[in-house]
């Protein structure tokens, strides 16, 4: 049985839980037709037949292209009168043959089994040796799958095909300028690999080739650039290498007159391509996929899984500096990725350098990191190639010191030793790549690494002899503390209990690419600095360089009158934050003294950006949060401007003034307005109306439009400093009821970004009645549509907020009709667990009702089940009236209520629909004792003498419950009662007909109740369609 259902192919290894491929099932069909045209035809006919069939169109070309290729791949011994047959009847030159090869070795090489591997290099040589156009995409792929650090047969036989294929062609291989820089580039990188006895041959063969390339075709292989020389290091110590390596340097202009020597290869940069040809086209996907969709927390098993799967064996080492160098150059992530939670790629070079266990192989890792920093030129050079580096040595501080050190070794000695006739070109790449670390703010100091007490004496000697220009001249007592307390704030790591995650928006922006340094290695124990933390301790953002450029501050200054440029640069001058305040709060009294136009409020705005930038760098809300910490964190020359514009009149000129300022520098620092925000909110100064200064400076902006403003800057204020974003949330909905109250985007924009703990704090918030979050039924229900959207744990904090909220349960409902219990589980189970806290009403059942039954639909079945337990009479009587009602009222009482009823029939739910939900119910729940609760059974009886045949015959199960409980009923009832009283026990029942439903409940009860305890009624044949349920 299982033999019949596992997917058969002749081209790939099938399981029994494969899909067959798309692309098997054409060629499959492909050569279904060819065999069915050429099927007992001689070759004359059966070229005739093939020529008539393929000149019908493309897809008939196509077809007989696909079926000739399947069989050179599943059957070995035609394979060469078939490649004749397919060049003879090919009309593109073979062009689909080389692309649908190309593609089964880039996406299915895996997945393919021998004989198809065997034929398909076959094929590749056949096309090698025909010149057939794009043959080399084909062995490019091949060349692809070439692993570097595997010595497995499977990847030594592919290792040794492909070069047979390009020795024996050499001529065709001279032709391709950009296929042969890229073979040289495999196989100068796999020879390290091949220094085993049993692999000597391969070695001598594949050093004969490389040798050969690079003494014929020195411009083709000089295209590499750079990374050219750190191959040819590799394999220095080998005699024929040792032999041109002497050349290159000593005589270039034997390789190439054009040739000038080794320092025009180092000023040439290597293409992203070789890096790529490097690595498996299946570990190129999941590397992707690790730096790109992987969160933090659950990395580790990723790691684990990718280091099983290809770094496991010793000779798996040397893949490192390949993994290393393609995250550097290739993987540079988008700003959405760099602003999330995804593991960013410093970490995962931590991981590899951690994990290396071969000091050969840990020295090349080192120096594939450095490489772009060697011969770094700002101007050419990409920053994002050297940010990794920086960022593992500032991050392994404190978890991995050996790491820092040793990166901080390898650089100082790097300098000198790579290429010494060329130090003073390496100093000049190492200065430039510090350079721009410091200017694009990845590092806003570098003093923690070259200034850190800990190092080792002669490490410590080092930095200070080689990068004086980076350390701090003097250290006064004063620079350590504070150098100390910086190391100490940035370094300081919570129990593990505490880490937990990392919020987005941790990250360093830069002019064209972000950096991000959220993530950490893979031992949980030893989390990088500062990272691993909760929110409230996370690494503080700067934001800023994405809207602000530091620009020549002294052109600005000659813009400026000399009273005011003096306080400028006395304020730029100054280090002490109070005196700064001060200065600053003469500068503000002096323009709103003198004369002061919008020109000058642009230049003086520049500056002050400038000068105070280094005060947006930090998180502004205190770890601690008490008066005196409040007051410390508004005590800086920021916030007294804001301070002058609360306590100056509206009134007054001089406000207008500031304002103006303000609005400059916004444009330039657009985090200003959140921190107006949180000075509003923390300040003692008294005001008329909290927040009414920044309604003004809002509607002095140039859309004045507080709503547009107010969500920027708390869009801001989220990505940069969630936990100020969270604090500022209660008093955004307080002090702006009509913009926050209802707001789907702001609702949203809390939902996606808050953590367990800030919830909680909300919901106590709340609680404690200081935020109302839900307007109106209509903005409420529009928050809910919109959640639909949204994430699932933004969706169930949502319901947590409303949960908390007084809400009518009937506001609710109208969404239901919407929801579909397999696309929204969150949104229905949520309200499933409101309306469990509530009691029936006709309210809630209707639009419960009126939802459309189905199969996989437990929605409805689950609620009633629920207050079939809970409220058994109580829904019995509700179903009752819903039953009774559904089937119409006398036409006198339509006639006289048709508005109403016209008005209202949407909301109630039909016959059908009542009965599809109870038939779930019956099918579904085991327990169908409520469908025998007399109120029930009174609505199903009335059902069932007036609905229409169609629905007898549909829910004709359901129906016949009432005649099984009207039998089983008599049946108790008679055997209660003497013979000789049964007809006064009719009678006495036939004139009580008239009594109230209480009695007549009451007297069913007791009936039931005594019947409880008399022998069970033998089956009829009606009962055993009441037993079908069980």
């Amino acid at each position: 049985m299982t033999e019949n259902t596992r997917p058969q192919s002749r081209l790939f290894h099938m399981t029994i839980v494969d899909v067959k491929e798309e692309l098997d099932e054409k060629l499959e069909k492909g050569y279904a037709i060819l065999c069915g045209i050429s099927k007992e035809l001689s070759e004359r006919d059966t070229n005739d037949a093939l020529q008539a069939y393929i000149c019908k169109g493309t897809s008939q070309h196509e077809e007989i292209q696909l079926g000739f290729l399947f069989a050179i791949l599943s059957e070995p011994k035609t394979a060469p009168k078939n490649y004749r047959d397919m060049s003879m009847l090919s009309q593109d030159g073979l062009s689909k043959v080389v692309g649908v090869a190309s593609q089964l070795i880039y996406e299915k090489w895996l997945k393919l089994n021998e004989t198809c591997r065997t034929q398909l290099t076959w094929l590749a040589k056949e096309l090698v040796h025909n010149s057939v156009a794009r043959a080399e995409s084909v062995c490019h792929q091949l060349i692809r799958q070439i692993s570097g650090g595997d010595l497995s047969p499977r990847n030594i036989w592919l290792t040794e095909t492909v070069l047979d294929i390009l020795t024996e062609n050499r001529p065709w291989l001279d032709k391709c300028p950009l296929f042969l820089p890229i073979t040289l580039y495999t196989y100068l990188r796999v020879i390290v690999d091949h220094g085993s006895p049993q692999l000597v041959n391969l070695r001598q063969r594949e050093v004969e080739f490389c040798v050969s390339l690079m003494r014929e075709k020195w411009l083709e292989c000089q295209q590499i650039g750079r990374d050219l020389v750190r191959l040819l290091q590799g394999v220095a110590r080998i005699p024929e290498f040792n032999t041109l390596w002497n050349d290159i340097l000593n005589n270039p202009s034997s390789m190439n007159p054009q040739f000038t020597g080794v320092k025009q290869l180092f000023q040439m940069k290597t293409s992203r391509s070789y890096f790529v040809s490097r690595l498996t086209p299946d570990m190129e996907t999941k590397l992707i996929f690790l730096t790109s969709s992987v969160r933090f927390g659950n990395h580790k098993r990723y790691q684990d899984w990718f280091q099983r799967q290809y770094l496991q064996t010793p000779e798996s080492q040397s893949l490192r500096c390949d993994l290393i160098r393609y995250i550097c150059a290739v993987i540079h992530p988008s700003n959405e990725v760099l602003c999330s939670e995804i593991i960013p790629r410093w970490a995962v070079i931590g991981w590899l350098l951690t994990t290396c266990t071969s000091n050969v192989a840990a020295s090349n890792a080192k120096l594939a990191l450095f490489y772009d920093w060697l011969f770094f030129d700002a101007e050419k050079d990409n920053i994002m190639n050297i940010e990794p580096c920086i960022l593992v040595m500032y991050h392994s501080m404190r978890p991995h010191p050996a790491i820092t050190a040793t990166l901080l070794d390898f650089m100082c000695r790097i300098m000198s030793n790579f290429h010494p006739p060329l130090t003073s070109l390496v100093r000049q790449g190492i200065f430039a790549s510090l350079q721009t670390i410091l200017e694009k703010r990845v590092l806003q100091s570098l003093s923690p690494l070259f200034d850190n007490q800990k190092l080792d004496r002669e490490l410590y000697t080092m930095l200070r002899e080689n990068f004086a220009e980076f350390c701090s001249t003097e250290c006064s007592s004063k620079q350590i503390q504070n150098s100390k307390k910086q190391i100490k704030d940035e370094t300081t790591l919570p129990s593990n209990k505490d880490v937990l995650m990392v919020e987005p928006g941790n990250h360093v922006a830069l002019e064209n690419n972000n950096v991000s340094d959220v993530a950490e290695f893979s031992d949980e124990d030893d989390a990088p600095l500062g990272k691993l933390v909760k929110k409230e301790t996370a690494v503080a953002t700067f934001k800023t360089l994405q809207n602000f450029r530091p620009i020549n501050i002294q052109s600005q200054l000659d813009q400026l009158d000399s009273e005011l440029r003096n306080y400028v640069v006395e304020l730029r001058d100054e280090t002490d934050k109070e005196t700064q305040c001060e200065i600053m709060d003469r500068l503000i009294q002096l323009i709103v003294r003198d004369e002061f136009d919008q020109e000058d409020a642009r230049t003086l705005a520049t500056c002050l950006c400038k000068i105070l930038a280094a005060y947006f760098e930090n998180s502004l809300l205190p770890q601690e949060l008490d008066d005196e910490t409040i007051e410390d964190s508004i005590g800086t020359p920021m916030f007294v401007i804001f301070r002058n514009v609360c306590q100056t009149p509206e009134e007054d000129q001089s406000r207008q003034t500031m304002m103006m300022l303000l609005e400059e520098m916004y444009k330039l620092q657009p985090s200003i307005g959140y921190h107006f925000l949180y000075f509003l909110k923390v300040s003692k100064v008294q005001n008329d109306e909290k927040m009414s200064s920044y309604k003004d400076f809002c509607k002095n902006m140039e859309q004045q439009n507080i709503e547009f403003y107010l969500m920027t800057d708390l869009r801001l204020c989220q990505e940069e400093d969630l936990r100020l974003f969270v604090f500022l949330v209660p008093d955004i909905y307080s002090q702006f009821p009509q913009i926050a109250v209802g707001n789907v985007d702001l609702i949203h924009l809390i939902v996606s970004c808050i953590d367990g703990n800030q919830l909680q704090d909300l919901i106590c918030e709340i609680l404690q009645g200081h935020l109302v979050m839900f307007g109106s039924k209509e903005s409420f229900l529009s928050v809910l549509n919109a959640s639909l959207q949204w994430e699932t744990i933004e969706q169930y904090f949502l319901w947590q907020l409303i949960s908390v909220h007084t809400i009518p349960v009937e506001h609710i409902m109208p969404i239901l009709p919407k929801l579909d219990f397999a696309v929204h589980a969150e949104a229905l189970s949520s309200i499933m667990i409101l309306l469990k806290q509530d009691c029936p009403s006709a309210e809630l059942l209707r639009p419960l009702l009126c939802r459309e039954c189905k199969k996989n639909d437990f929605f409805t079945v689950s609620l009633l089940k629920y207050w079939a337990q809970e409220y058994e009479d109580r829904l019995a009587d509700l179903l009752h009236t819903q039953l009774t009602k559904s089937n119409g009222t006398p036409n006198k009482k339509r006639h006289r209520n048709q508005s109403i009823a016209t008005s209202k029939i949407k909301d109630q739910p039909t016959t059908e629909q009542i009965l599809a939900h109870l038939d779930h119910m019956r099918l579904t729940c085991r327990n169908i004792s409520f469908l025998t609760n007399e109120m029930i059974q009174q609505g199903l009886q009335f059902v069932q003498t007036s609905c229409s045949e169609a629905l007898k015959a549909k829910y004709g199960d359901l129906l016949a419950l009432v005649e099984d409980f009207e039998e089983m009923k008599s049946t108790r009832v008679l055997r209660q009662v003497p013979s000789r009283r049964a007809n006064q026990a009719a009678t006495k029942s036939a004139s009580s007909s008239k009594t109230s439903k209480k009695t007549n409940a009451e007297d069913t009860e007791s009936s039931s109740e005594c019947s409880d305890d008399e022998d069970q009624v033998p089956k009829s044949k009606k009962m055993k369609r009441f037993t079908v349920d069980d």
